[in-house]
């Protein structure tokens, strides 16, 4: 079954354009025009990876990513039209997998969207293998932390705490590896949600998410500590 692609976007000529060119590929695509019409496709079907543009009617690109991302671990590529790094930026802290400023070329798009759709399906067979060689009681505990990798579960003295698929990846790569220094390329490659793309912010986004997640001072973190010009160490005891 070939895998189905939503496109979110008002402009109806270029949301022709893409539409009709991941068909020709063989992709299964729906089309959306705003927010509301892309929650009622994803409600109703199936959906792998939305290709999401920034500047929407109503509700923008950068909301819709972080509504989508606290309830699903779908595929996310932002087509924005600024040059304002920051809108890139804050879209991967919202948590998105990848971005295309306009004008882009097709090609280009079909890289990125094959390339994110080939990771997460690598990543998702990994995860089950792994989780299948795993014993019942994979649970690793650091302070007042229980982090259950085969039920995908983080605690802090028994109060569940809510990890997206990035995060959860990114505990599981530290976890494996304590008190070792990792660096951003090496965690990159442990993780699905990446993005290839020249001063790749990816990692320090995440890493700050779960900063402010689990530590008690964000701003003198304990347990995720920065190396400078190296990378990063999970210190858990």
């Amino acid at each position: 079954m070939s895998q189905h692609i939503l496109v979110v976007e008002d402009e109806i000529v270029t949301r022709a354009k893409l539409v009709g060119y991941f068909e020709n590929e063989g992709y299964r695509v729906s089309e959306a025009e705003n927010g509301e019409q892309m929650h009622a496709i994803i409600a109703e079907q199936q959906i792998d990876l939305v290709m999401l543009d920034i500047n929407l009617p109503g509700e923008d690109g950068l909301l819709l990513t972080r509504a989508l991302r606290s309830k699903s671990d779908i595929g996310i590529i932002l087509v924005t039209g600024r040059t304002d790094s920051i809108d890139r930026i804050v879209g991967l802290e919202m948590g998105a997998d990848d971005y295309v400023t306009k004008p882009f070329e097709l090609r280009e798009l079909l890289v990125r969207v094959k390339n994110l759709l080939w990771r997460m399906s690598l990543a998702d067979k990994a995860k089950e293998l792994a989780l299948e060689e795993q014993s019942e009681d994979n649970v690793i505990r650091f302070g007042e932390w229980t982090f259950d990798i085969n039920r995908r579960a983080l605690s802090r003295n028994d109060e569940p705490v809510k990890l997206t698929k990035a995060e959860y990846e990114l505990l599981v790569a530290f976890s494996s590896y304590p008190n070792t220094v990792l660096s951003r390329e090496r965690i990159l490659n442990m993780i699905s949600h990446r993005v290839d793309a020249p001063n790749d912010r990816t990692i320090d986004v995440l890493i700050r998410r779960m900063r402010a997640k689990m530590e008690v001072d964000p701003k003198n973190p304990q347990i995720f500590v920065t190396v400078h010009g190296e990378g990063y160490m999970f210190a858990g005891d």
